[in-house]
């Protein structure tokens, strides 16, 4: 009973990082992008906004598992490695989508939000996976 208790507590601490990192995420997302990120997705329905945020929270979560799955069953050193680990990703995140924008026609934060699908979407969608996929693959 003492084993699934340490496990269950162990997965809270977890989970509450993961949680964080990804609101961290959505603080970022909503930086980068004109008007509020909660009226575009859930009141506008914009679906550019809604991939651009869920994309990074695939790479933010893609980060956090290999963190843990790399910390060999040491509780400390996974929990502080996937909150290292997850601030470098959005952080790498954050940049990738300035050098984006800075090398693609237009401001990127505008055409993320716009109500019609926009192809840039997709590209920016990729670049957050892309990122969170390469620095799991460093960790692990």
């Amino acid at each position: 009973m003492q084993h699934l208790v340490t496990d269950l507590l162990v997965t809270l601490a977890y989970g509450a990082v993961g949680v964080v990192l990804m609101a961290i995420g959505y603080v970022l997302v909503d930086l980068a992008t004109p008007g509020k990120l909660h009226d575009l997705i859930w009141t506008e329905r914009n679906r550019n906004a809604a991939l651009l945020l869920s994309s990074n929270l695939l790479g933010v979560g893609t980060i956090v598992v290999a963190a843990i799955v790399a910390s060999d069953d040491d509780f400390t050193l996974g929990l502080v490695g996937a909150a290292a680990y997850g601030i470098l990703g959005l952080v790498i995140m954050a940049a990738a989508f300035v050098l984006l924008d800075v090398a693609t026609p237009g401001k990127l934060g505008e055409l993320l939000v716009d109500p019609e699908p926009h192809p840039a979407v997709w590209v920016s969608a990729t670049v957050h996976l892309a990122t969170g996929a390469i620095i799991a693959a460093a960790i692990i």
